[in-house]
């Protein structure tokens, strides 16, 4: 059996309690826009931090819980990636993928995003074909700036120091 291509979405905060923020939603959302015109397997990353998801869930079941909640079955989901970061959710993904026959991803994350996980992917999941999607979030998100000039920080450091898995 061969995938044509997996749905892969990436993680981000969610609430002490377990609600997904409004990054996650909007990802979410598009990934269930997506599952809906073409259904094709799902790829959830997230786990714990400090960072992101101090709950007693891991970040991807929560992303999970949301699609099914919209109708997407069980069977649809590929293992969870319990990954801690950018980096992980690479390797974790490449760490579910190897065990399918899959062709190409689609990554769904956000716009602010999309530069340092291609800068990632491309490297760590250089044997898949890679579709890029960057969400715009359309609703006011407070730590938006903070996010943005982290995405910076982060690929000055991976394009000084390389980068490391």
């Amino acid at each position: 059996m061969q995938f044509q291509e997996v749905l892969l979405v990436l993680g981000s905060p969610n609430s002490p309690d377990g609600q997904l923020g409004a990054i996650a939603m909007d990802r979410v959302n598009y990934c269930w826009e997506e599952y809906k015109k073409k259904a094709r397997p799902i790829l959830c990353t997230g786990g714990f931090g400090a960072h992101f998801n101090t709950s007693p869930w891991a970040h991807s079941t929560l992303l999970k819980n949301d699609l099914m909640s919209k109708g997407v079955p069980e069977h649809a989901f590929l293992p969870l990636a319990l990954s801690a970061n950018t980096v992980d959710d690479a390797v974790k993904s490449k760490l579910v993928l190897v065990d399918y026959p899959v062709k190409s991803l689609v990554i769904i994350t956000s716009a602010y995003h999309v530069a340092r996980v291609e800068l990632v992917f491309d490297d760590i999941l250089s044997d898949f074909s890679k579709q890029y999607i960057g969400i715009e979030h359309l609703i006011e998100i407070p730590e938006l700036e903070t996010l943005k000039a982290h995405e910076e920080q982060a690929i000055q450091q991976i394009k000084w120091n390389g980068l490391y898995y």
